[in-house]
């Protein structure tokens, strides 16, 4: 397994917004990855809770500019399964589906570690793949 590193919103959110605490922690496994030789995903999915407008926007699209080393997933059939999977797993609804876009990343990249502030429901979303660790943000 080469475990990979997937950002929910608010880790993206971290990169693309002032220094913080969280960001820091953000880039700290950004940077570990680099070392690692570990891909670091976002699903696009979750790019669309971040475009909120052309100032948001903006600091999304540098972001991804400026961290080279995140690669955007977009939902083709093959990672909409792997979601309806984690869905169908955790026994959760649509309302959880960006998040569960995040551990399908992981799972279909052969497991890794998800960044996010939301590690209840992400640790839910993940409690049926082993090869998944939830990391909570502060």
């Amino acid at each position: 397994m080469n475990p990979c590193v997937v950002l929910d919103a608010e880790a993206m959110a971290a990169l693309a917004g002032r220094p913080s605490r969280r960001s820091v922690e953000v880039r700290a496994a950004l940077h570990a990855a680099a070392r690692l030789q570990r891909e670091v995903v976002v699903p696009s999915v979750i790019l669309a809770e971040l475009y909120r407008g052309p100032r948001h926007n903006a600091l999304v699209d540098a972001c991804l500019s400026r961290e080279t080393g995140i690669r955007v997933r977009d939902t083709d059939r093959a990672l909409a399964r792997i979601v309806g999977g984690v869905l169908a797993a955790a026994h959760a609804g649509s309302e959880y589906l960006a998040d569960a876009h995040v551990i399908a990343a992981a799972v279909e990249l052969g497991g890794g570690l998800a960044l996010t502030t939301d590690a209840e429901d992400l640790n839910r979303l993940a409690a049926s793949y082993r090869n998944v660790t939830v990391i909570g943000l502060p």
